[in-house]
């Protein structure tokens, strides 16, 4: 247990049977749910996680074949469940964690109770009627850009991902957590990120899931929304009045309730 709590850097807040799992989105860490966990922090076992090469997770555990895929941060998310003997889990993931959860729920469906997902994006690629949001030729340039200037992509691609230019704080955070990554791994998991298609997944998800989706959204738009929510047979979708990639940061108070009226709809 010990070296699980060490390699994800897990915050464990509460005792409660019911237990609810935060998972953060590229470049990001668990701190970016600070907004969103006192509000659930008296009826619900809080854990909170560090993806392997984000944050303040064990960089030593980091494996670069492991984690050519999304899969092997899924294996991560069952190992912590187990090693934490955690059950009837609800996993609120963000933006690439979604995909990683949905991983995780249909290899081991009994340990999850709910998968709610924050900005899911399973494809960022155009393909025929499917619109990812970018075109092969833009995930290129911006696979270029990553590998000759991380960080100068870094500060160019966080105003984008947060939006809410009125909020310049939440963007200089976000800048900070990208730029505090090792330049080599955040690459690594970029492309991975970027370069994934997870669409033939969502079908197979058994657990109760809920999409919500920003109503201006540039990383994940809003058909992307309606096509994770179209693929999964039992989920239901709110389209929040928020805007930008990350409503936990910009719009908490919004986000809790979209959480707070879907647990509440599945007790």
């Amino acid at each position: 247990m010990e070296s699980v709590i060490k390699k994800n850097n897990i915050k464990i807040i509460g005792n409660s049977e019911e237990v609810i799992i935060f998972a953060h989105g590229y470049g990001c860490d668990q701190s970016m749910w600070r907004f969103v966990t006192p509000a659930f922090s008296e009826k619900y076992k809080i854990v909170l996680i560090d993806l392997v090469g984000s944050g303040n997770s064990d960089p030593s555990y980091y494996n670069f074949q492991k984690y050519s895929s999304l899969t092997g941060y899924a294996n991560d998310i069952i190992e912590i469940c187990d090693s934490l003997n955690l059950k009837n889990v609800t996993l609120v993931a963000h933006s690439v964690s979604c995909m990683i959860g949905a991983l995780a729920c249909i290899e081991r469906p009994e340990l999850f109770k709910n998968l709610i997902m924050v900005g899911p994006s399973p494809c960022y690629i155009n393909d025929g009627d499917y619109p990812g949001g970018f075109s092969a030729l833009e995930l290129e340039s911006l696979s270029h850009s990553l590998e000759s200037n991380y960080l100068g992509w870094s500060s160019a691609i966080t105003p984008t991902i947060m939006g809410n230019s009125d909020k310049p704080e939440l963007t200089e955070e976000l800048t900070n957590s990208f730029c505090r990554n090792d330049p080599e791994r955040a690459i690594h998991f970029a492309k991975v990120t970027f370069g994934g298609d997870n669409r033939k997944d969502l079908p197979l998800i058994s657990t109760p899931t809920l999409v919500i989706q920003c109503s201006e959204d540039f990383i994940a738009p809003l058909a992307v929304g309606k096509f994770v929510h179209s693929a999964i047979k039992n989920s239901k979708f709110t389209l929040l009045k928020a805007t930008g990639h990350c409503p936990h940061l910009s719009a908490p108070k919004e986000t809790i309730e979209a959480i707070q009226t879907y647990l509440l709809e599945q007790k």
